[in-house]
């Protein structure tokens, strides 16, 4: 095992009922910012038990984040609070609210230009607004981590960062506010948990127990419930373990001391900015063809993976890691996510404008071995037509 530091400060708050915890988890004397996406968190209730939550307490409301966070309209916000002296923000959504609600938080009183939150990778943050988040849709793990990915439709560029400061205080997690997602952001959902998971674990071996059954318990459970999250939307328990690991996935503790991947998450960005493909779509076309493209390097973990994961003993390592590859494609088509660009109607055209996104993002070596180079991805993007 590699040596590691952990850090985890969020407090989270699970179960039904629970946004009424709001009054305790909010200072009394904060005036608070709601940040949310769409019509659906009025709609189905949520956003009035929030405000009902906050008693007292001054507040407003900013809408229209994207499902793709953009800069565009974050920057909106920015100039909301700077203006109205907000002191205290709520993010209620999914993970792109969440990841929306970061950078708003880093980037009010930002002393240069707000965009470097975002190009200089978070290492500029030097403080940010504190913040809570309510979760409506488990997936990114967003709510208990110190990850954001920005969208800047401009630049065509869907960039991350990273800080400690960027931390929610605290989340909430009631899994009944699942219960209303439309079928595709609840398979979406289970898609990029997954594959969260699968970039942290399917690496070569460092001897790393704890992580290694953590990680393979972790996707065993989704493999189980993904399923059933669609077959009974309405199922208490099995929204409430879909939504504990979809957070558990990226909460950085299966990551410690481990080597990590990460590059189908960055050859997806690239799909998700030019052609507008949901994050958990981009995954799953790229995955497959990553994994098959660096069985060499993988295989190892996955013949691990065949048998720990999907119970395959049969055959050779080499034989049970392009199965393991098989059973992962095929569970992203269970969950009704296509695997492939046919399946979004994207041809060959789509491959030199992907290579060359790449290029100008600076994403040229990739990989827990940094050996993933521009030509190493045209062959991933074209294995995936």
């Amino acid at each position: 095992m590699n040596n590691f530091e952990f850090y985890n400060p969020t407090r989270i708050v699970f179960g039904k009922d629970k946004i009424a915890e709001l009054d305790r988890l909010i200072p009394q004397n904060a005036k608070v910012l709601i940040l949310f996406g769409g019509e659906s968190a009025r709609r189905t209730g949520t956003l009035n038990e929030v405000e009902q939550a906050l008693g007292t307490r001054q507040f407003d409301l900013f809408g229209g984040i994207e499902a793709n966070p953009r800069y565009e309209t974050l920057i909106k916000a920015v100039d909301k609070i700077e203006k109205e002296g907000f002191d205290f923000l709520l993010a209620v959504g999914g993970g792109s609210v969440i990841d929306g609600v970061k950078f708003v938080a880093a980037a009010v009183n930002y002393p240069g230009d707000k965009w470097e939150v975002v190009t200089n990778r978070g290492s500029t943050i030097k403080t940010a607004l504190p913040f809570g988040t309510v979760l409506t849709l488990p997936a990114t793990g967003s709510e208990m981590n110190k990850g954001s990915v920005i969208t800047r439709e401009e630049l065509h560029s869907k960039l991350a960062f990273m800080s400690d400061y960027v931390f929610p205080q605290f989340s909430i997690l009631d899994p009944v506010k699942t219960f209303t997602l439309p079928p595709r952001q609840v398979s979406n959902g289970v898609v990029d948990a997954f594959v969260h998971i699968v970039e942290q674990y399917l690496t070569y071996p460092v001897n790393a127990k704890v992580q290694d059954s953590f990680a393979e318990g972790l996707l065993k459970t989704l493999i189980d419930i993904g399923p059933k999250a669609l077959e009974t939307p309405h199922d208490y328990d099995i929204r409430a373990n879909l939504m504990w690991v979809a957070t558990l996935a990226l909460n950085g503790l299966i990551g410690v001391g481990v080597p990590q991947d990460w590059s189908t998450h960055m050859l997806g960005h690239e799909i998700t900015v030019l052609y507008g493909l949901d994050h958990a779509q981009t995954l799953a076309i790229v995955l497959p063809s990553m994994l098959l493209e660096k069985l060499p390097q993988k295989q190892e973990k996955l013949a691990q993976y065949a048998e720990n994961v999907w119970g395959v003993t049969a055959g050779s390592q080499s034989e049970k890691a392009i199965k393991a590859i098989e059973l992962t494609r095929a569970f992203f088509e269970k969950m009704q996510v296509g695997t492939r660009f046919s399946d979004y109607q994207l041809t060959q055209d789509v491959i030199e404008p992907l290579v060359n996104s790449l290029k100008a993002h600076d994403m040229v070596k990739l990989g827990e071995h940094q050996d993933i180079t521009l030509d190493v991805s045209r062959r991933v993007y074209t294995a995936a037509l």
